[in-house]
């Protein structure tokens, strides 16, 4: 296995990208001047035409039947759902579980040489609390795969307008909105943040072709996606 490290005229790949993070994640890569090529993998096909971009229409319980396709530089996961959308617990492990760590293992096993993390706030394998474990089962998943550069993001609740409705999420937005309107930044870790602004920092964490393993929470996501913060392992 030989990984490969380039500053430019790389190779994207993409899982999410029809979710709201993945698709602002999608966006600026096929403008991203360091992108040559932007290969998004998917249940079905995006509205979406450039000529960087190659679409590929995949069975995720089928995936090492698209291995040799999951080739490239950086490898960006925005992948996840909620129990209520999945139907059970299982299902659920296995949209933000399974999948994504099947994906990384192949990614590894092709040399990618980056993998990028979309994680939760509160991402912790020994939590309580089922959605926060399973988030956190991932993160030392992919870490311990050892990639020559791993970034996962934790950020808190994301600002944007999804597909489908989550009461819940939209309530905490509105309600850290307001807080973070009249506290500043005091909100730390927690504070909300835009989708658009977490893709935004997707991609400049890769940008920075620093070996090692870094994470990053709302506050620190902000200034990363504005090019105003290094790396910190």
């Amino acid at each position: 296995m030989k990984v490969t490290i380039k500053k430019g005229n790389k190779t994207a790949l993409v899982f999410g990208a029809s979710g709201l993070v993945g698709g602002f994640c999608l966006h600026n890569l096929l403008i991203s001047p360091n992108y040559e090529k932007v290969i998004s993998f998917g249940r079905k096909e995006l509205p979406v035409q450039n000529d960087k971009l190659e679409q590929y229409i995949i069975d995720f319980d089928r995936l090492e039947d698209y291995k040799e396709l999951i080739q490239g530089n950086d490898l960006y996961c925005s992948l996840g759902t909620t129990i209520k959308k999945a139907g059970s617990k299982a299902a659920f492990r296995k949209i933000d579980f399974e999948i994504p760590k099947q994906i990384a293992h192949i990614a590894f096993e092709n040399g990618v040489s980056q993998f990028i993390l979309v994680s939760a706030a509160d991402a912790n394998a020994s939590s309580k609390i089922f959605y926060n474990r399973v988030k956190g089962e991932l993160e030392d998943e992919i870490r311990a795969l050892n990639f020559w550069g791993t970034h996962i993001l934790r950020p808190s609740i994301l600002l944007g307008e999804r597909k489908e409705v989550r009461p819940l999420e939209r309530v905490g937005m509105i309600l850290g909105q307001g807080i973070d309107a009249i506290l500043g930044n005091l909100l730390g870790r927690y504070q909300p943040i835009k989708a658009e602004d977490v893709a935004k920092a997707m991609i400049e964490a890769a940008q920075k072709l620093e070996k090692g393993t870094y994470k990053y929470y709302s506050d620190q996501l902000k200034e990363l996606g504005n090019g105003k913060r290094k790396l910190i392992e």
